[in-house]
């Protein structure tokens, strides 16, 4: 990629401690995206909705998030075993992030994570939201399938975010943030998406992952509804096509299962910012 050095100097700043900064930031936070494989193997992304507070950083090396995914999310059940964890906080509101790769173990009604990886990215691609208001907690609803419903393809092409988990060929997971104008994450079939990979910093997380483990996940939101959709699938590193302007290659997504929940989170954001960085 011709990134060598950058990678070698930004690859300084993953530590094992959680900066007080950093330990501030989660404390503010009203939800966070986990990605982790479930008893199966199957890798998804989810996310977690509370007050703020509900996640904070009990000391240099450990996270509490108290609360779980929500009911019918594949990854509830599969957080009451320990096992290997990548966590994103994104705030719209600032375009700020911070990202900690560890061990999350099961305790009453949320996790305990301990961190190996711990880090924050620059606001690159990140759309800038305002919450609006805040809804009445009620039930969530899931939806299962293995191919995308004509309602979903909808949603999926007027996207601006996404968020990715994948893992090492060892299993240890990591999430990240995707973002973009409208129209970027793009349906090739049903089964099949693809975006393009724009330059980011330099670090290779996500495509270092691909390239040794094709198992990887998507997490959807719908801002406005509170809605989530998690896909599960593979995914593959596309050099032959022209990349897109801005892009370093494509990634071809093929999903091979999906979770649609209603209500996860409560809260219903604004007008959407995008991002300055954003390719055209």
């Amino acid at each position: 990629m011709g990134q060598a050095e950058i990678a070698e100097r930004v690859g300084r700043m993953v530590r094992k401690e959680i900066p007080a900064a950093a330990a501030a930031f989660l404390t503010e936070q009203p939800l966070v995206v986990l990605a982790a494989a479930d008893d199966a193997g199957r890798m998804w992304t989810s996310l977690i909705a509370g007050q703020p507070g509900f996640v904070r950083a009990d000391d240099a090396r450990t996270i509490t998030i108290g609360g779980l995914p929500a009911a019918g999310d594949p990854l509830r059940d599969a957080l009451q075993n320990t096992r290997p964890v990548g966590l994103i906080a994104v705030q719209p509101q600032t375009r700020r992030r911070m990202r900690v790769n560890g061990t999350a173990e099961p305790i009453s009604g949320g996790v305990r994570i301990r961190t190996a990886q711990v880090y924050s990215n620059c606001p690159k691609y990140i759309t800038r939201r305002h919450v609006e208001a805040v809804q009445p907690p009620s039930v969530p609803r899931a939806r299962r399938a293995t191919v995308l419903s004509e309602a979903q393809r909808r949603t999926i092409a007027a996207t601006d975010t996404f968020f990715i988990g994948s893992a090492d060929v060892e299993g240890n997971p990591d999430a990240s943030h995707r973002g973009g104008n409208p129209g970027f994450l793009q349906i090739l079939s049903p089964t099949r998406l693809r975006w393009p990979d724009y330059r980011g910093n330099s670090m290779f997380m996500t495509l270092g992952n691909i390239s040794a483990n094709p198992r990887c996940s998507l997490l959807i939101p719908d801002w406005h509804t509170g809605a989530t959709l998690a896909l599960a699938g593979t995914a593959e590193i596309v050099w032959e096509a022209e990349p897109a302007a801005g892009a370093q290659c494509w990634i071809d997504f093929t999903v091979t299962e999906l979770v649609e929940l209603s209500d996860v989170s409560s809260l219903r954001w604004g007008a959407a910012e995008l991002s300055p960085a954003n390719p055209a």
